[in-house]
């Protein structure tokens, strides 16, 4: 392996950018902590601290569930509060560290199927996690052809339909959780009819539904992208839900700049990327979207901080109050930060 294998540290010192507004307060709502399992390069606390000091002012964080550190035995639907302990510890450490941003929240995973024993896997979660446990997320994704895919879904057919899961799914607004998912884009008009059918729990949309790019979407784009559109409308009009507008760069997504000599700038970022986040903004309205870096997925294409000032260039139509709400207030509300 060479120093500059794409999402290598040298890869990315290729791409390096100034911060644009450096002393914007940011909240980050979508990040990961991983060991090497499942063959992972580590991403953890000093990992993150590189990049969320990079530059801009990232203030907190939000973890999200990665299935990192699940516990190795005791009774299955208890194996997600392994990551529970692994992300508290390490949230601790943030806070007492004071060496950068802050994890302030946790989105851990449970099997919202579970009937009477969710309740059971909840407070297990609020528990260990230590004041920070906010939500689930158990994603919907699921692909006819997940052999082409990086990050292959493992939903089973027809999730969100699935009666057990969305009492599931209500259970956790009628508790005060939130319901984060993350599926793909021919996926989105069945996320729109749980929205419909559970409206009483808020509901967060990760990586504007995963527009895919590879396998049997690659060259489809410009096909997909009407559907998409007609998609993400439908969804905003469900007043339950709130979209994640990031997570775009992953090499599923089918932009390629994980297989280049060098990183994507952030101008390169906007001008593939920026009408999929006017249009979501239009729909859903500032106070309903937040920015989210997805790392270090997304660190297979780009750097952290030009993520964020693509995102600041993006911004930049937006009025002062508009580009508060997406950078820091909408996930300050949401994750009762």
């Amino acid at each position: 392996m060479t120093t500059t294998t794409p999402g290598s540290q040298a890869w990315l010192d290729l791409a390096r950018e100034d911060a644009i507004d450096p002393d914007r307060p940011i909240i980050d709502p979508h990040h990961h902590l991983w060991t090497d399992a499942f063959g992972r390069t580590p991403y953890l606390l000093a990992d993150l601290w590189s990049d969320t000091g990079s530059g801009h002012r990232i203030e907190k964080t939000v973890f999200i569930e990665c299935r990192a550190q699940y516990r190795e035995d005791g009774p299955d639907h208890l194996k997600p509060i392994g990551e529970t302990d692994f992300v508290a510890r390490i949230a601790r450490a943030s806070r007492d560290g004071g060496g950068g941003a802050v994890i302030a929240g946790f989105v851990g995973h449970a099997d919202l199927r579970l009937g009477s024993l969710l309740r059971e896997v909840l407070a297990a979660h609020e528990q260990a996690a230590g004041g920070l446990f906010r939500g689930i997320r158990h994603a919907g994704a699921r692909d006819p052809n997940p052999q082409s895919l990086s990050i292959p879904g493992r939903a089973p057919e027809a999730l969100y339909a699935d009666a057990n899961f969305r009492q599931g799914v209500a259970l956790l607004g009628e508790l005060g959780y939130t319901f984060d998912t993350w599926h793909y884009h021919h996926q989105n008009a069945a996320f729109a009819d749980l929205a419909r059918a559970v409206p009483g729990t808020t509901m967060v949309l990760d990586h504007f539904g995963t527009p895919l790019g590879v396998g049997a979407y690659a060259d489809q784009r410009e096909v997909i992208y009407p559907t998409w559109r007609e998609d993400i409308a439908a969804i905003a009009r469900c007043p339950n839900v709130v979209a994640k507008i990031g997570g775009l760069a992953m090499p599923d997504n089918g932009f390629g700049w994980d297989r280049r000599d060098r990183p994507a700038s952030s101008d390169e970022l906007v001008a593939a990327q920026a009408r999929y986040y006017h249009h979501t903004i239009e729909c859903f309205g500032p106070a309903r979207c937040m920015f989210e870096s997805n790392f270090p997925v997304d660190r297979r294409s780009l750097p952290y901080n030009v993520y964020w000032n693509a995102m600041k260039k993006i911004a930049a139509r937006y009025s002062a109050d508009e580009q508060q709400a997406m950078f820091h207030d909408t996930a300050a509300r949401v994750y009762r930060l």
